[in-house]
């Protein structure tokens, strides 16, 4: 398993809680962002600068990803294209998408961009609290665990 991380808009606080897996575990962890990054000397961190551009590092991640790898994103279309690929999905919130319940987030991202795009102000999320922080900390150990038991 690698994790891959969708790292330009993965917070500051979840990046460090991968950091600390990724040492713990001995996971590679490949962050893909359209900018450098710095990361901790690690041989288990690595980083992959794209280009600049709409969904590049996305394309990247699905190109790259095998089966049974985890991504860390908050990005529904690109959480659909990876479970369809055989990935699992974890958002930085600490949310797991699965086929079972991917379909229906991606209908209601599509709703809301069909609601902005007519003038409705929806609002953004809430800043990551540590309830969040928490639960994806939970959620990445369980996964993890799974990986490490064979």
């Amino acid at each position: 398993m690698i994790i891959w991380v969708d790292a330009d808009a993965c917070p500051t606080v979840i990046k460090d809680i991968l950091y600390r897996a990724a040492h713990r575990t001995k996971i590679e962890m490949i962050l893909v962002a359209n900018q450098l990054l710095r990361v901790p000397p690690s041989p288990y961190i690595k980083t992959l600068k794209v280009d600049q551009g709409f969904d590049i590092a996305d394309d990247e991640i699905v190109l790259r990803l095998t089966a049974g790898d985890l991504v860390i994103t908050s990005d529904i279309p690109l959480a659909d294209e990876v479970i369809t690929k055989g990935g699992q999905v974890l958002s930085p919130r600490g949310e797991l998408h699965t086929k079972e319940n991917i379909k229906a987030r991606l209908n209601i991202r599509d709703f809301m961009d069909t609601m902005r795009a007519s003038g409705a102000h929806t609002g953004g999320p809430p800043p990551l609290n540590q309830i969040d922080r928490q639960n994806f900390a939970n959620h990445l150990d369980k996964i993890i665990a799974v990986y490490l038991r064979g």
